[in-house]
């Protein structure tokens, strides 16, 4: 999958979420709703997007990927 498709993406879900009205939890549900439905391929190529500048990235979905990252990021 390209790049501008993650973040299109990504930025749905963040637009989802940005009606929390608690931001913690807005990220939260961001960073859980990429751990738990998106297999370990487009987590890395959503963070090597984040890396390279994060181009077209709502800031919900910066923050979710910056703060949780280490529960992100794929192991193998």
């Amino acid at each position: 999958m390209d790049g501008p498709k993650l973040v299109r993406m990504a930025n749905q879900i963040a637009d989802f979420f940005a009606a929390e009205p608690v931001h913690a939890d807005a990220v939260a549900g961001v960073a859980g709703h990429l751990r738990k439905f998106w297999d370990p391929r487009m987590r890395r190529q959503i963070l090597e997007v984040l890396d390279a500048g994060g181009d077209g990235m709502r800031p919900l979905v910066r923050e979710a990927l910056e703060q949780h990252r280490g529960d992100l990021a794929p192991t193998s």
